[in-house]
């Protein structure tokens, strides 16, 4: 397996992209068909979760990455657990798994100030950006910045670009989100960030009356989307060419990007689809079938926790002339302290008192005595009532 992983990676980095995919996506196959060594995943399943993620392979870069983060934990490899529990957060917010995500960062944390190591923040910016929060996110993008600039950290400035385009589109700042992913998606010979800073790219230069920047962007993604051929890669590309055609045309593209993805796991642009498909009917004029579409997006978004994205849903809902009244319920971050809502989802999840205690580096009785608390707040008598309350919030949790 390391053999092929290398292989693919020279041949993506010397011949680029398209000529690679072949070999990337062999060697993905091996990662998730076969029984690889525990201490040879250990080593290299990192490099492979970033090969999914280039690969735009949703199924593949879900089993990679839980696996990675499954095996650091059983071998004690504490020093690497962070890098591995950031790529599988990374993945759970594309696939709009919010809490999932926030629950890996807080355990990235308790890790990291374990050993004395500086937590990661570029999990943390994501799940602002997903959420919603500018401000927060904002406050995290120039910390980012400030630090992986002068250190040379190109992947994280990339990412950084990237997150802080998604952000901009959800707030509707579409001249601020062109600027922002026209520096995502300068350098393409990276890996994953900057051809998703394409499809930014191309939706803030539609909304920026900047038609050339966006038909050049949408050329480059197209071709990259082609090469991939998932569903994940050629849902976005037609979501991005319905944002440059008119009638029948758009139709078929936006109609296309929701069949595609929603054969998928990244929930998060499936709704991004279905939202875009409505702001388009209701400027066409076709406000009943408009508002099917936004509703579909709003929904999703709010269960999924994208506030910033459900705010731009409920206005073009609004502007079609129904009222959409803001969700008001209570959720267990309302009520929680962070730590007990991440005990909570791994007892949820179903660990034992040791195997929590194991994970956050507390005794069991200290666990024992957080559920407690738990049960109290909550007004439940057991690990299975929690199962049914977590999921409620998941805009919020962790």
């Amino acid at each position: 397996m390391p053999d092929l992983l290398l292989d693919a990676v020279a041949v993506r980095l010397t011949d680029g992209y398209a000529a690679s995919v072949p070999m990337m996506r062999h060697v993905l196959e091996s990662c998730c068909d076969q029984e690889i060594p525990a201490h040879e995943a250990l080593r290299w399943f990192w490099l492979a979760s970033v090969v999914a993620a280039d690969l735009w392979d949703d199924e593949r870069w879900h089993v990679v990455a839980n696996r990675q983060v499954r095996l650091t934990r059983e071998a004690g490899a504490l020093s690497e657990l962070p890098d591995a529990i950031d790529s599988c957060a990374h993945m759970h917010l594309l696939t709009g798994e919010l809490p999932a995500a926030a629950a890996l960062i807080e355990e990235g944390r308790t890790v990291c100030a374990a050993t004395g190591s500086n937590p990661a923040r570029v999990g943390p910016l994501g799940l602002a950006v997903w959420r919603g929060r500018e401000r927060e996110a904002r406050t995290l993008i120039d910390e980012l910045m400030s630090d992986a600039v002068p250190s040379g950290q190109g992947a994280v400035v990339t990412v950084t670009h990237w997150y802080h385009a998604v952000l901009c589109n959800s707030l509707g700042h579409y001249a601020d989100a062109l600027a922002a992913a026209q520096l995502a998606a300068a350098h393409q010979q990276e890996f994953a960030s900057p051809r998703w800073g394409l499809a930014e790219l191309v939706e803030a230069a539609a909304r920026s009356d900047s038609p050339e920047l966006a038909t050049v962007a949408l050329e480059q993604l197209s071709t990259a989307a082609r090469a991939s051929g998932t569903d994940w890669a050629l849902g976005v590309e037609a979501r991005s060419r319905a944002l440059l055609s008119e009638g029948d045309a758009a139709t078929r593209c936006y109609r296309e990007a929701i069949e595609r993805l929603a054969r998928t796991r990244v929930r998060v642009e499936l709704a991004r689809a279905h939202l875009l498909y409505g702001e388009w009917l209701r400027r066409e004029g076709q406000r009943v079938d408009a508002r099917a579409q936004l509703g579909i997006a709003h929904d999703m978004f709010g269960k999924i926790g994208a506030e910033a994205f459900a705010q731009r849903a409920r206005r073009e809902l609004q502007a079609t002339g129904v009222t959409v009244r803001k969700r008001a319920s209570v959720t267990t971050k309302d009520v929680l302290t962070p730590q007990e809502t991440q005990i909570a989802r791994h007892a949820a999840d179903g660990l034992t008192n040791a195997e929590i205690g194991t994970r956050l580096f507390i005794s069991s009785h200290t666990v024992e005595w957080h559920l407690r608390k738990v049960f109290s707040k909550l007004g439940i008598a057991s690990r299975r009532e929690i199962r049914d309350i977590l999921p409620q919030d998941a805009a919020d949790s962790a």
